[in-house]
């Protein structure tokens, strides 16, 4: 018997040679001390396709039920998931967006094209006023994306003054005039998105001498800059903007990582469907996605070596699945389909981020409604929960929670010769409730989990999330098939709690 508490890539190591015969979850409670950012539950809101436009805003004239132009269901979809942070307008439209075009009375706002996203023409009817009331409409905090692609300092400046001044001054003036006494509590500026690529097409270097040229005049109390990191495994990003900061660590406290979970691996070619699949791209879409852990590890490893004491954090403010779009639908508008696998896709990587919660600070699902792996979909006045959604539900517990150290050991979930953890888990403890979330990669087999308790617990009561099929996904019009359901855990005893773990599962298990 093998004890692991290891990356995916250590994981195919040791499982060349050694196999599993028990799944056991060892629960450290005494030794829980990192709380979990409510902001690793983040989304992700983009003006692209018809996640912003039909999606969440629709107008104030709409025949769909809204609240000043917010769409009422979607809305009080939002308020249900307890959304902790909301990150606009991009992604890659953030840097062809100039703010001051999205303000004022509407009918005098210039029309922008998208060029990143469709070639579609805006009309910036949603803009700055916009998107922060609708954060505090639905009691989020937001989290802006600064234009340094084709914008400048002094329009990032007079932003975060526009923004979040109290000051007598031209900008919180302006403000005043387009009906906003008091600023907006905005924490969160991310300076520039993607800059290697569509933010820029720039050098880490130079990059790094950028930003720190906007972070300079990026300030307020409390306020905390992310720079843009790496795609993926780029450790040769992370190493360059971190040597381009040294000795002036302080003007960030976050740096970015996007990594998408694509099926084939491949960008210029198909990415594979979200809906027409077998086991064999279910399979390779967990494995792809795990390797996740092995990239946060490497690119903190190196931010370590320029900020030993990990003052600056990791926010992954881009993850999830991408698929190619559905048949039918507009090019640039990604829209896919969101089934179970995307549920344990969820699943999977929430627990890693809770497990990394001591040095990841926020994450944000990309997008929050009608793109990629969203937990909305919206058809005219038609709204979908999708499986992506019901897991967020569930795993809300564990926001601002504190986290308990775990040793697990699992078997393998093996296809086509190739292997992944079948068990992944987190678990916290809040308001004297100790939550503990598995899932179960293998699809055709049920685990049996034994989870080994260090304190005197009760069963309060457990959740699953599965289904019949893997492909299995909630349609409009039609009942869910993949939904939030009472799940029956058998009472721990002598400090052991057993849990049958059904196949591709995602389940949450509560003990007091």
């Amino acid at each position: 018997m093998l004890k692991v508490k290891i990356t995916f890539s250590a994981f195919l190591l040791l499982t060349a040679s050694f196999s599993f015969a028990q799944n056991t979850l060892v629960l450290h409670s005494g030794q829980a001390k990192t709380k979990i950012n409510k902001e690793i539950y983040g989304h992700f809101s983009e003006h692209l396709g018809t996640c912003i436009y039909e999606g969440i805003y629709v107008g104030e004239d709409s025949d769909i039920p809204n609240i000043d132009g917010y769409r009422i269901d979607v809305v009080d979809a939002f308020k249900e998931l307890k959304v902790p942070v909301l990150r606009w307008p991009g992604g890659c439209f953030a840097d062809t967006y100039h703010w001051k075009d999205g303000i004022g009375p509407k009918e005098e706002r210039p029309s922008i094209v998208n060029v990143h996203w469709g070639g579609v023409t805006e009309d910036n009817s949603f803009g700055t006023h916009e998107f922060l009331d609708f954060c505090e409409l639905i009691d989020t905090e937001p989290y802006l994306s600064i234009n340094v692609g084709s914008g400048t300092v002094q329009e990032a400046a007079e932003w975060v003054e526009y923004v979040t001044s109290s000051n007598e001054s031209p900008m919180t003036e302006l403000r005043k005039e387009n009906g906003r006494e008091d600023p907006w509590d905005v924490k969160f500026w991310g300076i520039g998105n993607e800059n290697w690529g569509c933010g820029g097409e720039m050098t880490p270097e130079y990059y790094a001498n950028v930003y720190r040229n906007f972070a300079c005049y990026v300030k307020g109390n409390d306020l905390q800059r992310v720079i843009c990191g790496p795609s993926g495994g780029d450790k040769n990003w992370t190493e360059k903007i971190m040597a381009g900061l040294k000795g002036k660590m302080y003007l960030t406290q976050g740096v970015s990582l996007h990594y998408y979970t694509l099926p084939t691996g491949s960008w210029s070619g198909s990415k594979g469907s979200s809906i027409d699949f077998g086991e064999e791209m279910y399979f390779k879409t967990l494995y792809n996605t795990l390797f996740i852990e092995d990239y946060i590890n490497d690119h903190l490893e190196i931010m370590d070596q320029y900020d030993p004491e990990g003052k600056v954090k990791l926010i992954v403010d881009e993850w999830g699945t991408w698929y190619d779009k559905l048949p039918g639908t507009k090019d640039g508008f990604l829209q896919q389909q969101n089934t179970l696998r995307d549920a344990l896709v969820a699943g999977i990587n929430l627990n890693i981020f809770n497990k990394h919660a001591d040095r990841i600070s926020m994450a944000n699902i990309a997008q929050i409604v009608n793109v990629l792996q969203s937990v909305i979909l919206t058809k005219g006045a038609q709204m979908v929960k999708t499986p992506t959604y019901h897991v967020f539900k569930m795993y809300n517990v564990h926001q601002d929670a504190t986290l308990i150290p775990l040793e697990i050991e699992s078997e393998k979930y093996e296809f086509n010769g190739q292997s992944i953890p079948a068990l992944t888990a987190s678990a916290s403890k809040k308001d004297g409730i100790t939550s503990i979330t598995l899932t179960n990669a293998n699809p055709n087999k049920a685990l049996t989990v034994d989870c080994v308790l260090d304190t005197d617990l009760k069963l309060a009561g457990a959740q699953i999330i599965t289904a019949e099929n893997i492909s299995d996904y909630n349609d409009f019009g039609k009942d869910e098939l993949v939904s939030i359901k009472i799940f029956n855990v058998a009472k721990p005893k002598n400090g052991k709690l057993s849990v049958e773990l059904p196949s591709k599962s995602v389940v949450l298990v509560q003990l007091q």
